[in-house]
């Protein structure tokens, strides 16, 4: 049988066959790159810099925006070097390392979405309580949770996947390195070792889903019993910049992972993973952005200086 160190690279699965085409889609991405840089380099410059941006609100934002940039950092460029060069390479060891920090970066900054939760029912609902629930030490601690427990679960994966033996050739389709397509490569039988690993992933996944729809039903019941319209208006304005964002990121996941067989085509499993993987950390300054007046003076006076 073979074993899993006689593969030294893995091939990528091509956009487009064409060299024209190819080009186009280089030039694409390096358009969704770019913006993403912008969007979420901007955040980051206007929470740090800006000292009433120094909230808790803006503290999770701040780490979802270097989340976000780590994340399409982790596949974006790899996929334009493949496509301006006409190739679908990848070593054995940057398919790992694709695989550990993507899993990284994207569960952290679901556990990151699940605190950011938190503090919209703190803040709307417990507002007298806001400060001493919500400190600067309760809000890091809760940071570093969401980071810890996206590295362990990467760690954990990572580890499950690369110990398999492959015995069906080094072909994926996909178009970066992601767990069910090099299972898919690994012998039979042999993936069940990464079952007990998924459960646990799963599981946890779905109870930080439970905890952000009970936190919003809380939430929406607290703003429909203010007695002021405009009231009403400021809660949900904080709220609904948080709830796209959740809704974009748990939407693709779900279309990706859950799609019936009956739909899926190698055509559009690329496309709903370049939805899922690209598409949030590109959208989410945008969303941000358009719903909150203060964020957007910030980085209005941000753009003027620069």
């Amino acid at each position: 049988m073979p074993n899993i160190s006689s593969v030294s690279e893995f091939l990528l699965l091509a956009f487009a066959d064409t060299r024209e085409l190819q080009l186009l889609h280089f030039a694409l991405f390096l358009g969704i790159y770019l913006a993403a840089l912008l969007g979420n380099g901007l955040i980051l410059s206007a929470v740090a810099c800006h000292h009433r941006l120094h909230t808790p609100m803006y503290f999770f934002l701040f780490n979802l925006a270097l989340l976000d940039l780590s994340c399409i950092s982790t596949t974006l460029p790899k996929a334009m070097a493949n496509a301006l060069w006409d190739t679908r390479a990848i070593s054995y060891q940057g398919c790992a390392a694709q695989v550990f920090f993507f899993l990284f970066f994207i569960s952290a900054e679901y556990f990151l979405l699940t605190s950011m939760a938190y503090d919209r029912y703190v803040a709307i609902c417990k507002p007298l309580h806001y400060g001493s629930l919500l400190g600067s030490r309760a809000c890091a601690q809760m940071a570093a949770a969401a980071w810890g427990s996206g590295f362990l679960i990467a760690v954990l994966h990572t580890a499950n996947t690369f110990s398999l033996p492959l015995c069906q050739g080094n072909a994926m389709n996909q178009f970066f390195c992601e767990i069910p397509h090099i299972l898919k490569l690994s012998c039979s039988d042999a993936y069940r070792r990464e079952v007990g690993a998924v459960v646990f992933s799963v599981s946890l996944a779905f109870g930080c889903f439970v905890f952000i729809v009970l936190s919003y039903v809380q939430i929406f019941r607290a703003v429909l019993r203010m007695p002021s319209e405009q009231g009403r208006h400021k809660a949900f304005s904080t709220c609904l910049p948080h709830l796209a964002v959740v809704f974009l990121f748990i939407s693709t996941v779900m279309f990706a992972y859950l799609k019936p067989p009956s739909i899926s085509s190698p055509s559009l499993d690329l496309v709903v993973s370049f939805l899922y993987s690209v598409l949030p950390p590109a959208l989410n300054p945008l969303i941000y952005s358009m719903r909150n007046q203060e964020l957007k003076a910030t980085l209005k006076k941000l753009i003027i200086f620069i």
